[in-house]
């Protein structure tokens, strides 16, 4: 008897934590890498938030809570929405989990039942895909690409719907690419949804506050208000406020749904951490001003890096609107040879030759659904992104 499940034969590590592993290995046996694959804000947690969490040891709020979040914590999440997008929900009508990860998960093995459907733009963060057939669904893979920023179009999403469709699944800022839809693009999606009243759609929104050059953050279940009842729309505090470790996700949905996400989560980890709840209330109720600091920091190192690829012979890269990270098309390197005579021929290749020649670790444009890319991440330091441009601009020069 076989002890593995057929279930993991359909799911895939995460190409990212893989990428991660690799690098970390060559650097333990000495290998100078500079690691650009992690979505990691190098910003500290703001002091605010680590003296609440401070408070909550000391004051003794160390037990179980709620399965899915403290009263305190669903109550600054129903402020949040309605100060920061115009949406009102109920306590009961939020789910707090351990990270955003786990929010997603459990709305989709709440929902949905073998052969049901669920759209995801490519490219896309790379655990959607494995996350639907993880919960028995289908997932139907929409190519978007760079003439159309990376984003669905209002044509593509209808002519994608079927009678299986149950999730749109719509990430703005986007992990790979940051692309942000806009209010009236979110308009015409809306339009087609519609349409289809059998249709969910799960927003995506932990980038929101990282954004540039002006552009304006959205959100669908304001955006369209006649879609707010079939909208759950998902946030958490680990980029804006620096506290990825701290694993706090949130949602803000249907009362049904969220009660049906609050049962899968009962049975698997129960409440998130207390004391990263009560980080996270201090987070969503204090001051955002340091946003505005992290994010031109945030801009100057985009920028940096955006600079360094359309100069560099085989690379071009399309200028974000948020999140922190670049999508540059490496399809002009196919074909090249390294100086030990091996020919490119997709991304996989280039990402491992700017790991070995170049000794950066980049994440191939593949494993977000979308060949012919690689994504970096500029949440580093500055000296860090110039040396790693530096060296790759190096290494594309090397090739014949």
């Amino acid at each position: 008897m076989q002890l593995l499940g057929n279930l993991l034969k359909a799911v895939k590590p995460s190409p990212t934590l893989v990428i991660t592993r690799k690098a970390a290995e060559l650097r333990r046996n000495g290998a100078d890498i500079i690691s650009l694959s992690t979505g990691e804000p190098d910003f500290p947690t703001p002091d605010h938030i680590n003296a609440a969490a401070k408070a909550a040891i000391d004051a003794g709020q160390t037990r179980y809570t709620d399965v899915d979040g403290t009263p305190e914590l669903k109550a600054a999440i129903v402020r949040k929405f309605q100060r920061e997008n115009g949406i009102t929900y109920a306590k009961d009508e939020i789910s707090v989990g351990t990270g955003g990860k786990q929010v997603l998960i459990n709305a989709l093995q709440a929902t949905l039942n073998p052969g049901d459907e669920v759209i995801i733009p490519a490219p896309y963060w790379v655990s959607y895909p494995d996350m639907v057939r993880l919960a028995g669904g289908t997932p139907v893979e929409i190519r978007c690409a760079a003439h159309q920023h990376f984003k669905i179009t209002a044509e593509q999403l209808q002519q994608a719907i079927t009678p299986r469709t149950k999730w749109l699944i719509l990430n703005s800022p986007s992990n790979p690419t940051g692309a942000g839809y806009s209010a009236a693009e979110l308009d015409r999606l809306g339009a087609v949804l519609l349409e289809h009243p059998q249709v969910y759609v799960l927003t995506d929104d932990m980038y929101e506050h990282l954004s540039y050059d002006g552009w304006v953050f959205s959100t669908l279940a304001s955006q369209v208000p006649a879609l707010h009842g079939r909208v759950l729309t998902v946030n958490g505090v680990s980029k804006a406020y620096s506290m990825t470790g701290w694993r706090i996700g949130y949602a803000g949905g249907p009362k049904p749904l969220i009660a049906a996400m609050a049962t899968i989560q009962s049975q698997t980890t129960s409440n998130p951490c207390a004391i990263s709840q009560a980080a996270a209330v201090a987070a969503l109720n204090g001051p955002i001003d340091f946003l505005a600091e992290r994010n031109e920091v945030f801009r100057q190192r985009r920028d940096l890096c955006l600079d360094a690829f359309n100069t560099t012979p085989g690379l071009v890269c399309r200028r974000p609107e948020g999140a922190f990270y670049l999508f540059p098309s490496c399809s002009g390197l196919y074909g090249r040879k390294t100086p030990a005579g091996a020919v490119l021929t997709n991304d996989v290749d280039v990402c491992q030759y700017l790991l070995e020649a170049a000794q950066v670790a980049v994440v191939p444009g593949s494993a977000f659904g979308l060949e012919g890319y690689f994504r970096i991440s500029f949440a580093t330091s500055t000296v860090l992104l110039e040396q790693a441009c530096a060296r790759i601009k190096a290494a594309c020069k090397q090739l014949a």
